[in-house]
């Protein structure tokens, strides 16, 4: 509660928060929570791939909709309202979005909770890569989400760069009956799983206080490789650093009929540097590589200058 206080001015009733091991975890509670097995759940295209194999495991299905980009990447709500069937529970959105770095915009809510009305869907909400905005702009989180039945997911493996402690969380916000009908659902999926020791519980203030000096130190790195990045590709002619708005990652649309699939193998194979093909997120195109920003300064500079002389 203090954390969406301080950090993102935002109440939070803390009834309405699940400790879970895990962002995965958490997902699992909303699945269950949401749907019986065959439901489709609406997921953005591209983003990360683990939803998969979460919904996967929960019996769940994944129907895509798109991100399109135009100077900047935002939701296409044609292919959206396309994708909704009677089997539809829930649109989960990825704010910001990884790999793309694009947050979910006030007016997008505002369409997507006007959706939900209509077809009585819920909203997922993945915010762990929110507090690691690019500019002098940083978008609320969506925690604060009262037109719909919000569930919204965080925890320390970002916020904190703390993984390997395995603490997250997701919180319950919305109309007041549908909040109370959630919460009393998750407390009895919770209390099955029972999965965050009482120790780590015990310590999570201190683990959740460390937050400001090493999303600093992070964000003073990720912006500076993105500096440099955005600098010495700027007159390459095969490829085009992309907007982005927060994360740790970038994204180059590749030209002049360049496959991600290609240029990542050579690189990994005749200069050791190591990305990720688009294709590892679902783009649309087999031309675009992720780049992770959280490399150490110098390496990714070394990086950066074998992948500048490869294309």
């Amino acid at each position: 509660m203090g954390y969406y206080a301080q950090d993102h001015q935002t109440l939070v009733d803390p009834e309405s928060i699940f400790l879970t091991t895990s962002t995965s975890e958490a997902y699992s509670y909303i699945f269950r929570l949401l749907c019986n097995p065959g439901e489709e759940l609406l997921v953005p295209k591209p983003s990360y791939p683990l939803f998969e194999f979460l919904a996967d495991l929960q019996d769940v299905a994944l129907v895509p909709y798109s991100l399109q980009y135009a100077h900047g990447w935002f939701i296409d709500f044609q292919s959206l309202e396309a994708a909704l069937t009677p089997q539809s529970k829930a649109i989960l959105l990825v704010h910001p979005n990884n790999p793309t770095g694009s947050y979910v915009h006030p007016e997008e809510v505002t369409r997507l909770n006007r959706i939900c009305q209509e077809r009585d869907l819920a909203l997922i909400v993945d915010e762990v890569f929110l507090d690691f905005p690019f500019g002098a702009r940083d978008e609320k989180s969506l925690a604060i989400n009262t037109d719909v039945l919000t569930l919204t997911l965080s925890g320390l493996s970002k916020i904190s760069a703390l993984p390997q402690m395995k603490v997250a969380w997701l919180a319950v916000s919305g109309p007041a009956a549908q909040v109370q009908s959630a919460v009393a659902r998750l407390e009895v999926i919770a209390d099955t799983f029972l999965s965050m020791s009482a120790p780590t519980q015990a310590a999570l203030p201190t683990l959740l206080s460390q937050r400001h000096s090493l999303r600093t130190q992070i964000l003073a790195r990720v912006k500076e490789n993105h500096v440099n990045l955005v600098s010495l590709l700027r007159n390459q002619s095969n490829c085009e650093v992309l907007h982005t708005e927060a994360g740790w990652y970038a994204v180059l649309q590749l030209r002049n009929g360049l496959s991600g699939e290609e240029v990542a193998l050579r690189l990994l194979r005749e200069h050791h540097v190591f990305v990720h093909p688009g294709h590892f997120y679902d783009f649309a195109t087999d031309n675009f590589l992720v780049i992770s920003l959280i490399t150490p300064i110098i390496s990714f500079r070394e990086g950066l200058a074998r992948l500048s002389s490869l294309l």
